[in-house]
């Protein structure tokens, strides 16, 4: 691939102004993530409309998914053989048909083929939102710019639910993509004229384009197998199924070979020679860490809130709509910190915030939490997030040429996405471990010859035939009362464990901060060059 000849990132500005640029290209950006989530509350419903069963129905979501995951680390290519601007536009366009077919789509078969379609075209509206925003900005204000996407990276994600539940209660869950019509119009006509290719993009040319066929073919084996086995692993019961040891094996031997075959092409599908670059590398990791804890914190509290609480989803959305919320007053604060203090540092505290809310979380984390603290605990826990976000975004530009920022923005869209799926994997197998876990040692607990359990039980049987019931009646209701309590001590024990662990894999990321290259965050030129 011949690229042209470098240009410093100072000596081009768009012909408008970059703060309009960034709100459109923000604008598909966050109708995109939006729809990730938004679907998934509604599942149930579509499942009703088109006669699918719910095992039926989760491949829905996993299509989707898997099709993202594919087109996510192959952008830049993609973006190198048709240029950055006429992708995006395809992408919004092929997003929007999409949606528009998935939400009139009679039975599965046409909504699986419009989810995977629809999947594909936003795949890549991310990272070159992200990229369009990196070039648009001269570097030492690329933080403030990337603060905007975080509205999209982050806030959307959190709102989805929310949102498609409201959708779907008050009107119909087609409407949860035939809503994506308007804004997808717009968004293509604002595209259209405002964004423009900054003349240092590579390009091939003409006789010059080779397809690796076999780091394609690799790729959607490794990715493709990875999403699935994250979706319906635990469904599956993990190696318990063939289906799923299949699907590890696919994606160990894909995603391994992809790497190695990649490393040698002179023409990769996927730059994995970014990964030399080890602030980039490790930028990647945080990002990737970032969707693990940002997700899952999206996830653990409302389930937990619903589950053993008696929250309705209503108030539970309202607490991550909080933890949102904050989000959007951080996010700003981030990107004019990122311009006055090194980057390093940033992330460095809000990794330890970030550690110190999971540990809170673990420990005052109770059956009857009340909305007051439940609320205050999700906004900790989002606190630090916008922050991981820019920052970690911002460095993984640093030292990388600049005529390869869309293959940047797509391998870190990558890592964060590919961090939500399997922090969302990991925290629900650990949650239905670890529940088993505790249900067996309260149990031993409970049939030993403790004292207050067998008092407890005599009153309880005391009070019941108080209220006319037999005393075998009374034991047995007794008993069942006994247990459900048992199960419910079990699973908010299970929960405990989980903050715990996103507790440890935040302190983990404390360290590699440390070893991140020290920008001066008033200097931040991106290297030019190859």
């Amino acid at each position: 691939m011949t690229a042209e000849p470098a240009v410093v990132v100072a000596d081009w500005k768009p012909s408008v102004n970059p703060w309009l640029i960034a709100v459109v290209v923000a604008l598909a950006a966050f109708m995109e993530v939006l729809d990730s989530s938004i679907a998934n509350v509604a599942l149930p419903h579509i499942c009703g409309g088109i006669g699918a069963s719910n095992s039926e129905g989760t491949w829905v979501l996993t299509a989707y998914l898997v099709a993202n995951a594919i087109v996510l680390p192959i952008t830049g290519w993609i973006s190198s053989v048709v240029g950055r601007k006429r992708f995006f536009l395809i992408c919004i366009s092929v997003f929007t048909i999409c949606s528009v077919m998935c939400g009139i789509a009679p039975n599965l078969g046409i909504l699986l083929v419009a989810r995977i379609l629809q999947g594909a075209g936003g795949g890549g509206m991310q990272p070159m939102a992200q990229a369009i925003m990196a070039d648009s900005f001269p570097p030492k204000e690329r933080g403030l710019a990337f603060a905007l996407f975080g509205v999209t990276a982050v806030v959307a994600p959190a709102l989805g639910p929310t949102l498609g539940g409201w959708i779907t209660d008050n009107f119909s869950w087609r409407w949860i993509f035939l809503i994506n019509l308007p804004v997808g119009i717009l968004a293509f006509v604002l595209v259209s004229r405002l964004v423009e290719d900054p003349p240092f993009l590579r390009r091939f040319k003409r006789g010059e384009l080779h397809f690796d066929g076999v780091g394609f073919g690799l790729l959607v084996v490794g990715v493709g197998a990875l999403q699935v086995m994250l979706d319906k692993g635990q469904e599956d019961d993990w190696l318990g199924s063939r289906f799923i040891t299949t699907m590890v094996v696919m994606a160990v031997v894909g995603l391994i070979g992809l790497v190695i075959w990649e490393w040698h092409q002179k023409q990769p599908i996927v730059d994995v020679r970014l990964f030399k670059n080890f602030n980039f590398a490790s930028a990647a990791v945080m990002m990737f860490m970032a969707g693990v804890v940002a997700f899952s914190s999206s996830i653990l509290m409302p389930q937990f809130l619903q589950q053993l609480a008696g929250y309705t989803s209503v108030l539970a959305g309202l607490v991550v709509s909080a933890g949102a919320a904050v989000v959007l007053v951080t996010l700003p604060v981030a990107g004019v910190l990122t311009t006055k203090v090194p980057i390093k540092y940033i992330i460095l505290v809000s990794w330890i915030i970030s550690a110190v809310s999971m540990y809170l979380s673990a420990k005052i984390l109770t059956l009857n939490v009340s909305f007051g603290w439940a609320t205050v605990m999700m906004m900790v826990e989002y606190f630090p997030v916008g922050f991981i976000f820019i920052s970690a975004t911002t460095a993984s530009y640093f030292g990388v040429p600049q005529d390869r920022s869309d293959s940047v923005s797509g391998l870190s869209n990558f890592m964060r996405n590919m961090g939500s799926s399997v922090g969302t994997s990991v925290i629900q197998t650990v949650l239905a471990r670890r529940e088993q876990f505790h249900v067996m040692r309260l149990g031993e607990h409970v049939a030993s010859s403790d004292v207050n359990v067998a008092v407890s039980l005599q009153q309880n049987v005391g009070s019941m035939m108080q209220l006319g019931m037999t005393r075998a009646a009374a034991m047995n209701a007794a008993i069942g009362t006994a247990w459900q309590s048992l199960v419910l001590q079990a699973i908010t024990l299970s929960y405990m464990d989980v903050y715990m662990m996103l507790t440890v894999g935040a302190v983990a990321m404390c360290a590699l901060s440390l070893v991140l290259r020290k920008n001066d965050s008033k200097n931040t030129e991106v290297h030019s060059g190859h």
